[in-house]
Order: C-alpha cells, then structure tokens, then sequence
C-alpha cells in the first residue's frame, strides 16, 4: 500500500492511502468516459483547477494539458464557455468533503489513482450519477454529435467524466 501525502495550497500535511490499482477496481455502479488526464487535456475548469497540485498526480496527466497560469481562462475549456459554479457555492451547498476540498473532481483524481473512501466514494458516485439527467438532455434536444448544441450542458458533463462530445 503506498501513502500519498499532499501539499498544496488548500491541503498540508494531508495523507491517504492508495489501496486499490489504478484506473481500476472501480465501484460496479461508476464508469466515466474520461480518465483525469484526457480531461484535463480536452480542458476543464478554465484551466486553473490542478495548477499546484502537479506533484500530487501522474506527470502523463498534465501533457499537454489545457492550464492557465493566471486566473481561470473559459476559453481553454473544451466547449470555450464556462460551466462552473464557484467553490463557494459548492461550500454552500455541502457538497465539499474534508478530504477532497477542492470538489469532485479532486475526489475523482484520487479514486482513480486508488484511493478508496467509505461512505464518500459512494456519495461521489451518487453525484457522478445525477449528471446523467444533462445527458438525456442533449440527446432528447440535439442533433447527434452537434458538439454547438448546448455548449455549457456538454462542458459541464466533461468536468464530470462525460465524454459530451460524442453525444
């Protein structure tokens, strides 16, 4: 079992576990489109999400991934528009755990490396579940693989493992 300890700007001293191989062992019910390094090379989150945690994750992840130096860039995200809500909001709503402050998809990096949390992997995966709604709506309002349709709803799905761009 290998220990991961992170130190970062939302996180120090922060240690957990890998007990599961990685990009497998998954929970039956979660099968993302995307592994976190195809997403971060199609571009999500501005490109601001990983900036600093480089040293946390596989070096394969961040090549030729979409980030911004400065201030989170839209316009690097996949579908060119913004599809995310502040970490505030997040906060608000009690959707941060502890462990993973900076959201799912921080929560997800770590799973697929192999991470496994009882009880949170299971409510992150409940959470990966309802963004499925986004998908029918697509395909119930776009025609096949108009990638223009919906640009926010697809960009939003990637940001949670959704391959939208073949919807």
């Amino acid at each position: 079992m290998r220990i991961i300890e992170v130190n970062d700007k939302m996180q120090r001293g922060y240690r957990y576990a890998l007990s599961a191989s990685v990009g497998a062992d998954f929970d039956p019910g979660f099968k993302p489109d995307l592994t976190p390094g195809q997403m971060l090379r199609l571009g999500v989150f501005g490109g601001k999400y990983m900036t600093d945690t480089t040293s946390e994750f596989p070096e394969d992840w961040f090549a030729g991934a979409k980030l911004s130096p400065g201030k989170r860039n839209p316009t690097l995200n996949c579908f060119g528009v913004d599809a995310s809500q502040p970490l505030s909001v997040w906060r608000a709503k009690g959707w941060i755990n502890p462990d993973d402050p900076r959201g799912w998809f921080q929560w997800y990096c770590r799973y697929y490396l192999g991470r496994r949390l009882l009880g949170e992997d299971a409510r992150q995966i409940g959470r990966w579940w309802a963004m499925r709604r986004h998908v029918a709506q697509i395909i119930s309002n776009c025609e096949p693989l108009d990638v223009w349709c919906r640009r926010r709803q697809r960009q939003a799905l990637l940001h949670w493992a959704y391959d939208s761009r073949t919807l």
